[in-house]
């Protein structure tokens, strides 16, 4: 399973709205002495308004709260996501492709 965290976030200072979420997507699986490890990171841009009624000043938030405002995100499709680090995995433990040269 996907483990989602926010490494940090960029606000405005007079008025606390968060217009930038830093986060990464991370999976791991250890067979034997074998960890394999899959993520990814990313950022979300959002335009806080601080007089909506939802809104909610940095000093009050949650990274439960900011990572639902990530799976929300346009462009953050949350199941494919998670979908390709298992892929990952599953590619790193039997693989069917390889790089190199013959010589």
């Amino acid at each position: 399973m996907a483990v989602w965290t926010i490494q940090t976030m960029e606000r405005s200072l007079p008025d606390g709205g968060v217009t930038t979420a830093h986060w990464h997507a991370a999976e791991s699986e250890t067979v034997g002495d074998v960890e394999y490890i899959s993520y990814r990171y990313g950022t979300c841009s959002f335009t806080p308004d601080p007089d909506a009624e939802d809104f909610i000043p940095y000093d009050d938030l949650t990274e439960a709260t900011v990572l639902d405002w990530v799976y929300a995100h346009q462009g953050i499709d949350k199941d494919a996501l998670e979908t390709a680090l298992a892929a990952d995995i599953a590619e790193q433990k039997t693989p069917t492709k390889s790089d190199g040269v013959p010589w």
